[in-house]
C-alpha cells in the first residue's frame, strides 16, 4: 500500500484557508524562481548603468530564506500547510521579478524614467536609505496620531450612538454627513485654521478613521440580537452588564472590520496630506522625487508604503485573532 503524502491528510486536505493544489514541487518551484532571477541578472548585460548590486544581495536573501524555511517545515505539517499555500504566489513573485527585468534593464523595452527595474529601484532605495528611513518614521508618527487619536473617538461615539437614543438623535445626521465627505475635501480648511502641517495631517487622518470605526462600531451593538439582552436579564444583568458584556463583546467583529477601513481611507489620506504643505514624509518624498523625473524613488516609495500597510494590516489580524478567539472557525 503506497504511503499517504503528508497533504493527503484528511485534516490538511480539507482545510478550508490552506488548500492549494496538492503538488510538492511547488515547494521547490517558489525558491528557484528567485535563483532564476538572480541568475537571469547576473548573466544577461544591461543597457542601463544602475548599480545591480543591492537588487542582487535581496534576491540571495531571499532564496536563502526561503531554503531555510522550506527544510524547517519539512518535519512540521501544520507550517508546511501554511508555506504550501503561498508557494504559488511566491513562484508568481520571482517570476514577475524575471519579466520585468528582461523588460527594463536587460532589453529597454519599457522606456525610461517611467518604468525603472527593480535593480535600479532597489539601488535607490541603498542610496537614499536614511532619508527613506527619516521619511518614513515620520509618515507613521504622523500616521498613529491621527489613526489612534480616530479608532479611540470613533468607538467611543460607535458605543453611544448605538446604546443610547439620545445620542443616536445627535451624532448620527454629523457621522451620516461626515461620511460622505472625502477627508481630502478638508485640507484647504485644515491648512487655513491649524497651525502646522503636522497637525493638519493628524487631523486629516482622525476624520479618516473616526466615521468608519464609529459608524462599524454603532452598527454591531444595534444589531445585537435581543435575545441575548432577554437571556442576560433573565440571569440578572444590569444595564452595565448588558453594554460590556452583551453589546460590546458582540460588536467587536464589525469594530475590526471598521478599523481595517480605517486603516486603508487613513494611508490614503496620510500621502495625500504629506504631499500639500508637509516638509517631511513619504508623501513628500514623492512627491519631491516626482518634480525631479526621479521615477525610481517614486516606485521606492511605494514599495516602501505597501510594505508598512502589510505589516499594520497583518498586527490588526493578529490582534483581532486574539481578541475573538471564541469565534474561531467562523471568522476566516
Amino acid at each position: 500500500m503506497a504511503k499517504q503524502k503528508w497533504y493527503e491528510d484528511p485534516k490538511i486536505a480539507g482545510d478550508t484557508v490552506y488548500w492549494k493544489p496538492k503538488s510538492e514541487a511547488w515547494f521547490w518551484a517558489a525558491p528557484a524562481s528567485f535563483a532564476a532571477a538572480l541568475l537571469e541578472n547576473a548573466a544577461l548585460p544591461s543597457v542601463e548603468d544602475v548599480n545591480p548590486r543591492p537588487y542582487r544581495a535581496v534576491l540571495a536573501l531571499f532564496v536563502t530564506a526561503l531554503l531555510l524555511l522550506y527544510l524547517f517545515a519539512l518535519k512540521r505539517p501544520l507550517f508546511r500547510r501554511k508555506l504550501y499555500h503561498k508557494a504559488q504566489f511566491i513562484f508568481g513573485a520571482g517570476a514577475a521579478l524575471v519579466l520585468w527585468d528582461l523588460l527594463t534593464i536587460k532589453s529597454g523595452f519599457l522606456p525610461l524614467p517611467y518604468f525603472p527595474g527593480m535593480a535600479g529601484i532597489l539601488a535607490v532605495m541603498f542610496d537614499d536609505r536614511w532619508l527613506l528611513v527619516r521619511s518614513t518614521v515620520y509618515s507613521m508618527r504622523l500616521f498613529f496620531a491621527g489613526m489612534i487619536t480616530g479608532t479611540l473617538l470613533g468607538l467611543a461615539t460607535g458605543t453611544f450612538v448605538g446604546w443610547w437614543r439620545q445620542w443616536d438623535y445627535w451624532l448620527s445626521p454629523v457621522i451620516r454627513v461626515t461620511g460622505i465627505i472625502p477627508a481630502v475635501a478638508w485640507l484647504p480648511v485644515a491648512l487655513a485654521v491649524l497651525p502646522t502641517s503636522f497637525t493638519t495631517g493628524i487631523f486629516l487622518i482622525f476624520i479618516s478613521s473616526w466615521f468608519p470605526v464609529s459608524s462599524m462600531m454603532a452598527a454591531g451593538i444595534i444589531s445585537t440580537p435581543k435575545n441575548f439582552f432577554d437571556a442576560a436579564k433573565t440571569l440578572g444583568a444590569d444595564n452595565r452588564f448588558l453594554l460590556f458584556r452583551v453589546a460590546i463583546p458582540h460588536a467587536m467583529p464589525d469594530m475590526f472590520t471598521g478599523i481595517l477601513t480605517a486603516t486603508a481611507f487613513s494611508f490614503t489620506t496620510l500621502i495625500v496630506s504629506e504631499m500639500v504643505g508637509a516638509k517631511a514624509g513619504l508623501g513628500y518624498y514623492i512627491n519631491w522625487a516626482k518634480g525631479w523625473g526621479a521615477y525610481s524613488k517614486v516606485y521606492a516609495a511605494i514599495i516602501i508604503i505597501a510594505v508598512e500597510f502589510s505589516l499594520i494590516l497583518v498586527l490588526i489580524a493578529a490582534v483581532r485573532g486574539t481578541v475573538l478567539r471564541w469565534r474561531k472557525g467562523i471568522l476566516k
